[in-house]
């Protein structure tokens, strides 16, 4: 196993690491909408899913891999009434190359976020 840590991310906010490979796969962590230097994303939840994407790209940069090579996502959310403009983003990522999904709703989230989103991916 091999932990990964990227400077590009949020650093990880308990006792874990923003992702692990094991042989071929990359498992990240939750990422949330927090910057790389830590500050919360107060925007609405488009806002906030774009900043997850851009903490899972670098995630998976450093893991030499990329969203193309996702092979399953998991998508929390607070409210499924936020489905559609999640969604809308997410779209966005995954355009051409639509990975596996799940998502549900949660009662609440870390830091309060709006989303939290992990991928399982292929590492070249």
């Amino acid at each position: 196993m091999k932990s990964i840590h990227t400077n590009e991310a949020p650093a990880a906010i308990g006792p874990y690491s923003q992702g692990i490979i094991v042989n071929n796969l990359f498992y990240s962590s939750g990422q949330i909408p927090l910057t790389a230097a830590g500050q919360m994303v107060d925007g609405d939840v488009q806002q906030q899913t774009h900043q997850v994407f851009t903490n899972l790209q670098a995630v998976l940069k450093e893991a030499g891999s990329s969203l193309g090579q996702v092979i399953k996502t998991t998508v929390f959310i607070k409210s499924m009434d936020d489905f559609a403009q999640i969604n809308e983003v997410y779209g966005a990522y995954f355009a051409e190359h639509k990975p596996a999904r799940s998502c549900v709703e949660v009662s609440r989230l870390p830091k309060d976020a709006l989303v939290e989103i992990e991928v399982i991916a292929l590492v070249k």
